[in-house]
């Protein structure tokens, strides 16, 4: 009698505990960051409500919609995703909870640019669907120069645009400046999660200080002072006679480094010295290194006057000022030194701060003071402001090693380190520096390139390329005061538009998106 032996039933693979973590890992970070993006968006969408409660105050029916349809579909998405329920991490095979998931430096680059593009294209819906703006791209333009603090424009008339429209135009730029991801990092504890990468991923300069051990107590001291800077100016610029809506906006343009005005004439409309030097105090300000702002605040006097790069900003925006206020006051133009000095304080402010509002027409000055305020396309403000451009901490950082290359020639064996800070740099951050000015100089020349198809003359090409680039907004010649980029062809003002936000995120946050180890990570 023979007997069979029963086959073994063929059970199913199953992982091992340590590849089910894994694999739950990238699940929920995926999920993570669908959160965190709806997350931005939200905030974004949430902001629409002011100018949507003016539109219901000011009787301006036909903006309701506009807003509404722009809002609703993205703020209910967010809500979603905010109450679906925290991350859950699987235990280890011994049953203790694992470390939460940790965004690495890609997580961080995909989230923001996306942030960003999403976030304008959001913002250009209340043009667009109002009519006031009624090619895509023109919105799209405007929407993008409100978030990254440009301040270009297409738009030929502003007064004739509806207030709750105005106010959405200076909300973008306040929302910018500060940064909607630096405001979501100070919210993100409410998920459960950390941000830094995110941060790194926005402003990837070559010196990121925390104020705070933790982060998002870092950005919430930030906004903190973001927020009280903007108050103060409101109040003072209503004191210099300006009304409420018009202080808010201004302060909103000022502190954000933005540059859009609600007046045709910018603040030049108010003729008002008060109110002109109140603008040049708060974008020095708000060009200047937030960190710094807040040691100088809790007294420790000795962080900033003896930081390298806060004394190179105040070196350069003096010597730049003197420079055009002298040009001012010789025979020629027979300015006034008080008027001379506020004009050239003013303007040399709003460039070098990437500010961009204007009080005169430079266009008319002499060829030195011009010639001066070009050179501060390429300077920019210090890092850790609202301010863009290459930014004064990569000029130091090239100044001293010229310097120590020339002692190099004299002492060949020589031993020659940067200081910055009383300190000496690392080696590594010469390199970081060296390879942003190159890159951010082909980037100049490649937008310069696409603006010049367009029938742009050289020169004017060059300069929409970098106040584009450098989020300055103000220009010499064609792209000068009151100037607007209405009358550009579509592709252009695509072009521009990426230009800008990869401004914004200093360049390698987009430009990573074109590297094909980015794609084989």
């Amino acid at each position: 009698m023979k007997f069979r032996a029963k086959k073994a039933k063929r059970r199913p693979l199953r992982l091992r505990p340590i590849a089910r973590i894994k694999r739950a890992g990238m699940r929920g970070r995926a999920f993570q960051k669908l959160r965190i993006l709806f997350l931005l968006l939200g905030l974004a969408a949430l902001a629409m409500a002011f100018p949507l409660v003016m539109a219901a105050a000011a009787g301006e029916e036909d903006m309701l919609g506009p807003f509404l349809i722009s809002a609703l579909p993205v703020l209910t998405a967010s809500l979603l995703f905010f109450f679906a329920g925290r991350r859950r991490v699987p235990a280890s095979p011994g049953g203790a909870p694992q470390d939460p998931v940790r965004f690495n430096a890609s997580d961080g680059f995909l989230l923001v640019f996306l942030a960003w593009a999403l976030t304008c294209l959001m913002g250009a819906l209340p043009y667009y669907l109002s009519g006031r703006l009624p090619r895509f791209s023109d919105a799209v333009f405007e929407s993008v120069s409100g978030f990254s603090t440009t301040g270009a424009t297409v738009i030929a008339d502003v007064e004739s645009l509806p207030r709750s429209l105005l106010l959405w135009r200076g909300m973008t730029h306040w929302l910018g400046g500060m940064g909607i991801v630096l405001l979501t990092v100070a919210l993100l504890p409410l998920l459960g999660l950390g941000g830094f990468q995110m941060v790194k991923a926005e402003t990837p300069g070559p010196e990121k200080d925390r104020i705070a051990p933790k982060i998002t107590a870092t950005a919430k001291i930030l906004w903190m002072i973001y927020v009280t800077l903007t108050a103060l100016q409101i109040l003072l610029l209503r004191l210099g006679g300006m009304g409420w809506f018009d202080a808010v906006f201004h302060a909103f343009s000022t502190m954000a480094t933005g540059g859009f005005s609600s007046r045709n004439e910018g603040i030049g409309f108010y003729h008002s010295p008060w109110i002109e030097w109140v603008c040049t105090v708060f974008m020095i300000l708000a060009g200047f290194n937030f960190s710094l702002l807040y040691r100088f605040l809790q007294g420790r006097y000795r962080d900033v006057f003896c930081n390298s790069e806060a004394r190179a900003y105040g070196a350069v925006m003096l010597m730049a000022a003197f420079i055009v206020a002298c040009s001012l006051a010789a025979p020629e133009p027979g300015l006034s030194v008080p008027d001379a000095l506020r004009l050239a304080f003013f303007h040399t402010a709003s460039i070098m701060t990437s500010t961009g509002l204007a009080i005169d027409n430079h266009d008319l000055w002499p060829s030195l003071a011009k010639a001066a305020l070009f050179l501060l396309f390429l300077v920019g403000g210090c890092s850790g402001s609202t301010a863009g451009g290459v930014k004064v901490i990569r000029h130091v950082v090239l100044w001293k090693q010229m310097g120590n290359e020339m002692r190099r020639l004299l002492y060949p064996k020589g031993v020659f380190s940067i200081q910055l800070n009383s300190r000496a740099g690392r080696k590594d951050v010469v390199y970081g520096v060296a390879a942003f000015v190159f890159v951010y100089a082909l980037t100049a020349a490649a937008a310069a390139l696409l603006v010049s198809t367009a029938g742009v003359d050289l020169f004017s090409s060059l300069v929409a390329a970098l106040i584009t680039l450098g989020n300055i907004g103000l220009g010499i010649g064609k792209f000068g005061p009151g100037a607007a980029f209405y009358d550009l062809p579509d592709y252009v003002k695509w072009g521009l538009s990426l230009v800008m936000i990869a401004g914004r995120l200093e360049l390698w946050t987009v430009l990573a998106f074109f590297s094909p180890a980015y794609w084989r990570r």
